[in-house]
């Protein structure tokens, strides 16, 4: 029966809940959870006896405490020998070996890299997800594979693509968001619905070597994304030249450069949708005078035609206070910000919805026009 891990409510307080993970078997000598960004929190501390699951007879089994809002990817790590240490080569191993729990009750999140996937914890009061899975009956787009200066570019069109000009979406870690996750069914899903107008979405691969130069506040790449790649799409795609018709998203130091693109460009990137950005950047610099040179440059520099759309997840020790300073940033140079932190970590699980929110607020507001 599917019915893991198994939730109850917590008797001191209603607004959390008693989450038990379980692994049954004997085939190990001690279970990791993986409980993404929680884990992970720990283990850069160099601890992870908070979640190793004890021995109950043929089961393992470890409670957590969490928020009755609370949603993140998981993962189970059955070991023999010693517990698993916390160097980066040793975390690198357990990813590798760590599986999905085998009684998991929702639909999994696909990893890349041949590596598993993961199960998915989402709590009851957790924000809905209506528009990340394929639904039957809904017409369908059709995707592309394309190039542009060298760059891979998957393009999905909406169903019934014809003349334009359509809005665009950009999105960064465009072959996770395509191959992996099926992001064209979430567009076609929010166009069905009537939450977007038909959209062009350009998903940029940017996983490979070139990633952290790419997504580092990189006006080079900036450039490319403005003055080759949304050319070509008008041209072979009818997609919209308007900056208010023109959405970057991405996550992570994507999120960081989804904000830096309408900085840089605001004349070709009129709406931004940043989650979980690293805006600490640069690197080196998280705890000095130098930190946070993106939110430093909002804060000084002319105030661009943008609109934001930022998330955070409450978890995301590392990120938590550089996005909300970014947002006190913009807010207070009378940028329109719509900011948002959900009960999560730096996780797809989280980030699939969120980003369907984002779009419906930057896309299909009635204002917004072509």
């Amino acid at each position: 029966m599917k019915n893991h891990p198994l939730v109850a409510p917590d008797p001191d307080d209603p607004r959390y809940r008693l989450v038990t993970f379980i692994h049954r078997g004997r085939d190990c000598d001690g279970v990791l959870a993986l409980l993404h960004t929680v884990t992970d929190k720990d283990r850069h501390a160099g601890d992870l006896t908070p979640h190793l699951m004890a021995r109950e007879g043929e089961q393992w089994r470890l409670t957590y405490r969490l928020r009755a809002d609370h949603r993140a990817s998981y993962q189970l790590h059955p070991f023999r020998g010693e517990t698993p240490g916390t160097t980066r080569a040793d975390w690198l191993r357990v990813l590798d070996q760590a599986r999905p729990d085998p009684f998991d009750g929702e639909p999994r999140l696909p990893a890349r890299d041949g590596r598993h996937p993961s199960s998915v914890l989402s709590l009851p009061e957790a924000p809905a997800q209506p528009y990340v899975q394929r639904r039957d009956g809904v017409p369908r787009g059709r995707t592309l594979a394309h190039t542009v200066a060298g760059r891979r570019v998957d393009v999905h069109l909406p169903a019934g693509h014809d003349a334009g000009p359509y809005p665009v979406a950009v999105l960064l870690d465009g072959e996770m968001w395509g191959g992996v996750l099926s992001v064209g069914d979430t567009f076609d899903n929010l166009t069905a619905d009537g939450v977007i107008p038909p959209t062009v979405a350009l998903l940029v691969h940017t996983m490979g070597p070139a990633r952290p130069a790419d997504l580092s506040c990189n006006p080079a790449f900036v450039d490319l994304l403005a003055d080759r790649l949304l050319p070509r799409a008008a041209v072979e795609f009818d997609a919209a030249l308007a900056p208010a018709a023109t959405v970057i998203a991405g996550q992570s130091a994507g999120g960081l450069t989804a904000a830096f693109a309408a900085f840089r460009r605001p004349d070709r990137f009129g709406n931004a949708l940043s989650q979980s950005g690293s805006f600490w950047w640069p690197d080196g610099t998280e705890f000095d005078a130098g930190s946070e040179w993106l939110t430093r440059q909002f804060a000084a520099g002319q105030r661009r035609a943008a609109r934001f759309y930022v998330e955070v997840g409450l978890q995301e020790w590392m990120l938590l206070a550089q996005n909300r300073h970014l947002r006190d940033v913009l807010t207070a140079r009378g940028y329109e910000v719509e900011y948002r932190e959900f009960n999560g970590g730096h996780d797809y699980a989280c980030w699939r919805g969120g980003l369907a929110d984002g779009l419906a607020h930057l896309l299909g507001s009635p204002t917004r026009t072509i």
